[in-house]
């Protein structure tokens, strides 16, 4: 079953918030417009924006008051992508032309920078103190977090604090905002807006450890671009760090480099998936989602409760 089947309620809500996306990015320049039409129109899952739409199903549901927050997180996420495709030189997102490959660096660094104002100016709408300073709090752990994989590129003696403590700030956080934000625009009393966040939080956790095991085992059609692409550009990902404990495969991994060849390279994610990194990866991933689960018990009973159940489980098993 696709993800979208999980949330078809919401569909025509969707809609509404695929449509303000574009809307948002509209303005004066029309090669920023380009741009970031480009990216909107290559597609993605919409993660935070339906689970700002569910969390907000536990208050007082006005798609006219959550949409806001659901289009700026998404365009948040959305201008991390593009300053990730510059700094990891990347040619293909989501099967299509980066905007760094379809123009430049340069212009790639600005449109990421006039998405991510454009986020902030929805925001704006938002009345609520504390909603700000969660995003606010959200977006500084979130550079931190792409600071730290810079720093991290190819340093193989990482531990696996170095990695969790990395995948917290630079998804499952922004992921636990959006429910926490959805929550709050629809005036959701705090013992329960504050759950949805751990459950956000848990299932960011597992959605990045999974999403870091496609890597080796999905297909260049599944996943947009090449496999093994984040060993290649030097992220040290939860796979290779379980790898690495098999002293032979990590004689083999460390040789790793910029500028390996294509046939190394491939030698080496065999070798990868072959071993037992990747099933001990998924279990790992099992863990943070029987912790989203377990929260997700407490909360009260209504049909975006399943939604968000299901999702999370679509999300710890799905293979692309």
């Amino acid at each position: 079953m696709k993800l979208k089947m999980v949330y078809s309620f919401l569909s025509s809500d969707i809609n509404i918030i695929e449509n303000s996306l574009e809307e948002t990015v509209k303005g004066e320049s029309s090669l920023l417009q380009q741009a970031s039409l480009h990216l909107l129109q290559a597609g993605g899952k919409r993660i935070r924006p339906v689970f700002v739409l569910l969390a907000a199903k536990f208050g007082r549901y006005d798609i006219q008051v959550v949409k806001d927050v659901a289009v700026a997180l998404e365009l948040i996420h959305m201008a991390s992508l593009v300053h990730d495709d510059v700094i990891d030189d990347a040619d293909l997102r989501r099967g299509r032309p980066t905007i760094k490959s379809k123009w430049d660096n340069r212009f790639a660094m600005y449109s990421g920078d006039y998405i991510f104002a454009k986020s902030l100016e929805l925001m704006t709408n938002v009345e609520n103190p504390v909603a700000h300073q969660i995003l606010s709090n959200t977006i500084v752990e979130l550079t931190i977090g792409e600071i730290e994989q810079i720093k991290d590129k190819y340093r193989f003696e990482q531990n696996l604090r170095d990695y969790l403590l990395r995948i917290k700030r630079k998804t499952a956080l922004l992921i636990a905002a959006s429910c926490q934000l959805g929550a709050i625009a629809a005036g959701v009393e705090e013992e329960v807006h504050r759950k949805l966040a751990r459950f956000g939080y848990f299932v960011g956790m597992s959605f990045q450890i999974t999403d870091d095991v496609l890597d080796f085992t999905g297909t260049e059609k599944e996943l947009g671009k090449p496999a093994g692409g984040d060993l290649l550009q030097g992220n040290i990902t939860l796979p290779v760090l379980f790898a690495m404990k098999d002293e032979k495969l990590r004689s083999e991994i460390v040789k790793v480099h910029e500028n390996i060849g294509s046939d190394e390279m491939t030698h080496i994610i065999e070798l990868i998936k072959n071993s037992n990194a990747i099933e001990k990866s998924l279990e790992f991933s099992d863990r943070y989602l029987d912790k989203a689960l377990e929260v997700l018990d407490e909360l009260p009973n209504n049909k975006a409760k399943k939604t968000l159940r299901d999702i999370a489980l679509y999300i710890g098993k799905r293979k692309s």
